[in-house]
């Protein structure tokens, strides 16, 4: 039987655990993806601890939104697609019911793009939910143009380092934020203009026109501070479970939730014409950390939380 990672209760890492499960027939207009790997998000660790914003069913929850593999099956009125296609799953509404960090998994057609020649499935799991979430937040939600001044919070992540790959593709500058000045050298590398670390450094007032922030918390209204009068901040994730504290109205304050742009047809296709260009010139690619197997599920969960990683940790199944 297939297996599939899964939870009963909130918790440390090792509350995750394999099972083995039925394996799952695809419905009228699903497919049913054999998974090759997916990648790690902090989404997940969040669910997983107990900090994620919405309600779901335990025990035996399943986990997992990003993972890429190749078509198993097909539901009843499903066009376009073959078995055996490699595809990218673009989204997972209910990741406690299809969750990716298992062996198979269904989940509606409309929700799995082509994987594009140049990744492999190692690449292919670290880079989407990256890169479209940076896409999606800094071009469809905030309008970033060709000459601004972009602001990124911790830019060793994977949506930092994707943000600096667009931000490098469209023409924009990049000022990459981390807590850490041995990450200085291999962010500049990655196409930060400058880096800001803040063991060492302060950040800049008043001169940018968008600060992308993934951590939220007690530090987001300095982080603001960075933005002109009139710029805007948009916060795509929660890393830092605290209460934020809010800037005056000086900033456009923006939450971005990638599910909105992932599961309408006609954003997605543009982030996959976008993405699928980038990748073509080189001016976008992964960044892998680490890869683990399935069944070290526990310890690429640890590996997460010490906050060390630079890009995306991938699990291989």
């Amino acid at each position: 039987m297939p297996r599939a990672v899964v939870f009963d209760e909130i918790g440390a890492p090792d509350v995750l655990y394999l099972i083995d499960e039925p394996l799952p027939e695809p419905a009228a207009g699903e497919v049913r993806v054999r998974i090759e790997a997916f990648g790690v998000n902090p989404v997940e660790q969040m669910m997983r601890s107990g900090a994620y914003p919405a309600p779901f069913p335990l025990p035996r929850a399943r986990i997992g939104l990003e993972g890429t593999g190749r078509i198993d099956a097909l539901g009843a009125d499903v066009v376009g697609l073959a078995v055996g296609d490699p595809v990218i799953i673009a989204a997972v509404p209910q990741m406690h019911v299809n969750g990716v960090y298992a062996e198979y998994t269904t989940v509606p057609a409309a929700s799995v793009i082509p994987r594009p020649a140049e990744l492999d499935a190692v690449g292919a799991a670290a880079f989407w939910t990256a890169h479209a979430t940076a896409y999606g937040a800094l071009v469809e939600s905030a309008g970033l143009r060709p000459g601004d001044r972009l602001l990124i919070n911790s830019g060793s992540s994977a949506v930092g380092l994707a943000a600096l790959g667009i931000a490098r593709q469209l023409g924009v500058t990049a000022i990459a934020v981390t807590r850490h000045s041995a990450k200085r050298e291999a962010l500049l590398a990655a196409g930060a203009e400058s880096v800001v670390a803040t063991d060492r450094d302060e950040l800049p007032v008043g001169t940018v026109d968008l600060v992308l922030d993934t951590v939220r918390g007690p530090g987001l209204a300095r982080l603001a501070a960075a933005a002109r009068m009139g710029g805007t901040l948009i916060s795509v994730g929660w890393s830092d479970p605290r209460p934020p504290t809010y800037p005056s109205g000086l900033v456009t304050m923006m939450n971005y939730m990638g599910l909105r742009h992932t599961t309408n047809p006609d954003v997605l296709r543009r982030i996959a014409a976008f993405l699928g260009a980038g990748l073509r010139c080189g001016t976008l690619q992964p960044t892998v950390d680490r890869v683990f197997a399935l069944d070290e599920v526990v310890a690429a969960h640890e590996y997460l939380e010490k906050g060390q990683h630079f890009g995306k940790i991938v699990v291989t199944v």
